[in-house]
């Protein structure tokens, strides 16, 4: 039989939360959230400031005022990179490579720059193309289905 009677919630408590006010009630929530997350974590549990606690896909060798602009997405069949170019000239100077997971551009802003935007999904090697249209530069990579898999053994240690 399970004890119900360690559960912090009684009669006592029913009554209570039946007297509080609305502005109570929140506070005693985020009280409540306080306590069961450690001081580190302070802060994640809003959307907003969780996303700023992490870095984008983007990670840059640059200075952080220089970081560019990428937006990574996955259809069915394609992943798509898209990347804001801020000045008209960055088309001219840009270098963009990629890897099975990766897509590297170099030379922008400045000519020894080079950012990795990791992708979602696993690639092709051929068949990539990129397109400028009002100052953004989308890069169409095919996906890699991979319908290859190997099985792995599973043994039991004693």
């Amino acid at each position: 039989m399970f004890p119900w009677n360690l559960f912090p919630i009684n009669k006592d408590t029913k009554n209570m939360m039946q007297q509080m006010k609305p502005e109570e009630i929140q506070k005693y929530v985020q009280g409540m959230v306080g306590k069961m997350f450690p001081p580190n974590m302070e802060g994640m549990h809003t959307p907003p400031t969780f996303k700023n606690n992490f870095s984008d896909a983007t990670v840059s060798h640059s200075p952080p005022n220089q970081i560019i602009e990428t937006m990574v997405f996955e259809t069915h069949d394609f992943v798509f990179v898209r990347i804001a170019m801020k000045q008209e000239d960055w088309i001219n100077k840009l270098k963009l490579y990629h890897t099975s997971n990766h897509v590297i551009i170099e030379n922008i802003p400045e000519d020894s720059d080079q950012h990795k935007v990791v992708l979602p999904a696993i690639v092709k090697k051929k068949g990539a193309t990129a397109r400028l249209k009002d100052g953004m530069l989308e890069v169409r990579i095919p996906k890699n289905n991979d319908l290859q898999f190997s099985e792995i053994d599973v043994t039991e240690n004693y």
